[in-house]
This record gives C-alpha cells, structure tokens and sequence, in this order.
C-alpha cells in the first residue's frame, strides 16, 4: 500500500534524508526503496536495505567490495530481483515477487521502472557491431516508439553535453575507455530517465582516463540531474554527493552529508573503512582521488599480501567467502533461468 504521493506505507525516511540544494520545493521523492533484502543462495547479501531520494540529489554509495551496494543498485530496476521489498520510482511501485510468476501488469511494471532509471554499467555494454549513434538512437526508437528524425537530434545533443559529437559515426572498438563510458552515459541519458544510476563508472578505466568521466558526472549533478552512484572515487562523492550512503554487510550503517559520512563519521565501521583506504588514496588528474577497492589493498598489518601483475594490478588469494559467492550466484542464475523459461513458454518472451 502506498500514500497518495507514492511513498508505501511501511517506507521510513531517514533524518538525514532530507531534500538537496536543487530540490524544488514542495517536491515529492522521487525513489522510494523499502526494506530491500536479497539472497544469493544462503548468502544472505542485503539486510532490509531502505533510501529515499529527492529530485535532482546526486546520491554517493560507498562500502568494501562486496559488502552488497552494486546488488542494491541492480534490485533498485530489478536488473537482480530482490526477496523482498518495493521500489518506486517516478510513481511507479514494484513489490518483490521472487517466487511467483509475474502477471502482465507486473511486467509493466518493471518495464516502467526500468525507463524511468537508466543504468551506467562498469563495462559500458555499449553494441560493438552499431555505431555511436546507432548505440543511442536504438532505446529510444524501439522502446519509446520515437520517431528517427527526433531520437537522432535527442542522441547528437547528449553527444555534445559529453563532448563526443565528432565520434558519432565511429564504432565502440575505435574509441578508447573513457570514451565509450561518456558514450555509455550519453546513451542512458537519451531515454531520458528521471534517475540515473552508476555501477562504479569508473573502476574498468585506465587511471588517465578516469578525470574525464567524472567531468561529465559532476556537470550533471551541478545541472541537477538525480542519480545514484556506486562508487570508490572519494573527491566525486566529496564534491558532487547531496548525500552520501555507507554500506556494510547489506546494511547502510552511515546515512548524512557528505561532510559527515566522509570527513566526521559517526559509526566506527565506517571510520575504519575510511581509515583503511584514505592513507591508500591516489589522484587521478583532474582533482580526483580514487579509493582501491578492499579486494586490492596491500596490507601492511601482516595479513596476507595481494600479488602484483605489472602496472598497478593485483590478483587476489583464494577467498573461500569470494568462492561461495560464486557458487551461489551461479545457483541463483540457473534458477532464475529455470523459472524465466517456465513462466515465458516455448517461444514466449519475459517482455
């Protein structure tokens, strides 16, 4: 059940979650996401997670690799379903339903929300065999029914916010990696979302690449475009953040300003995370500083090293939780597989 602003009944807002710089006033929130919880097998990966985000915030989540954050970012448009909870966006409610088929309203549902929150991927997912412009124009054409002449000047604009309108007629392989995630960025920002979401856009980029994406993420946060980011890069979160989320164990243990949560945290967890990376911190150009993942940190406490690879690379040990993780997500895509093929038919589709 929700209230007539679209908030469910069972959604608490946090203290701090209160309206950014660029809210207009009188706003509603724009997502809603209630006591989101998910399981990879017996890995149990998120803890009643909840947030609540204003139109027009730039939202920073930060936490150790896999503490669960890049899972909340994926139930947040059902691209993982979650166990449990709802998320709405734009209006638009979606209750979990991981154990029953879903109706035809359900599917459209999650179609809705999916086009109301565009995702930004760590590996850019862009069509290697469709030119840039073809990249862009084909959500949407073939999603929104947009007439061709409209969806390419729509393409060619969202090109130019992210410098690359000369490059509009090359194909992905012909770019370099900070080039094909500000192509990346343009594409979902050409469906015109009400959110944008961020997978750690710029954790796959050579380290002299990484300024220029977060140049083009930080001009929409000053514009006021609302989204959600996933990421390790401190001075972005620092500087751009409305607010910033810390996650533990599938658990925000630390919600507030940026100020808080990144230079006075409350919760020892947090400090000892911040604590742990800051001192390992390194700048990226363009006033960046990039906090390694915990997976890549080298220890100077006694604990087992990482092993290098040349040029800043770095394998990981076995990890037995790592491994379990593996197994039990391979599990959960076979019976997702299982249970997609039994809900479409033969020759059915999801959508």
């Amino acid at each position: 059940m929700s209230d007539r602003t679209g908030r469910p009944a069972s959604h608490v807002i946090h203290p701090s979650e209160k309206p950014g710089l660029l809210t207009p006033p009188g706003s509603q929130p724009i997502v809603y996401a209630t006591a989101i919880e998910k399981y990879f097998g017996l890995n149990h990966v998120l803890r009643g997670s909840s947030m609540t985000v204003w139109p027009r915030e730039t939202i920073a989540i930060l936490g150790r690799s896999g503490s669960g954050k890049s899972t909340f970012l994926r139930c947040l448009n059902f691209l993982e379903e979650p166990s449990a909870g709802t998320v709405t966006i734009d209006g638009y409610p979606v209750e979990a339903m991981p154990m029953g088929g879903r109706s035809r309203h359900h599917r459209e549902q999650i179609r809705q929300l999916r086009i109301a929150a565009g995702m930004v991927f760590q590996e850019f997912n862009l069509f290697p065999h469709l030119s840039v412009i073809g990249n862009l124009t084909g959500g949407p054409i073939h999603v929104k029914k947009m007439p061709k002449k409209e969806a390419t000047e729509l393409a060619e604009m969202y090109l130019e916010k992210v410098g690359l309108k000369e490059k509009r007629d090359e194909y992905p392989n012909r770019l370099s990696g900070g080039q094909r995630q500000r192509v990346a960025i343009a594409r979902a920002l050409t469906m015109q979302p009400k959110v944008l979401l961020f997978d750690e856009p710029t954790s796959a980029l050579d380290p002299s690449l990484v300024g220029e994406v977060l140049k083009v993420m930080e001009s929409l946060a000053h514009e006021g475009q609302t989204m959600i980011v996933v990421t390790h890069e401190m001075q972005f979160a620092r500087e751009a953040a409305d607010r910033v989320y810390y996650m533990e164990e599938g658990v925000f243990v630390e919600v507030g300003p940026p100020e808080q949560v990144i230079d006075r945290p409350q919760d020892e967890r947090t400090r000892q995370f911040l604590s742990r990376f800051l001192g390992a911190a390194h700048a990226h150009g363009e006033g960046s500083v990039h906090v390694p993942d915990e997976d890549l940190h080298i220890h100077a406490d006694g604990d087992e090293p990482v092993h290098g690879h040349g040029e800043g690379s770095a394998q990981l040990p076995d990890d037995p939780f790592n491994l379990q993780r593996a197994e039990a997500d391979e599990l959960h895509r076979a019976q997702l597989k299982a249970r997609a093929a039994d809900q479409m038919g033969p020759g059915g589709t999801d959508f």
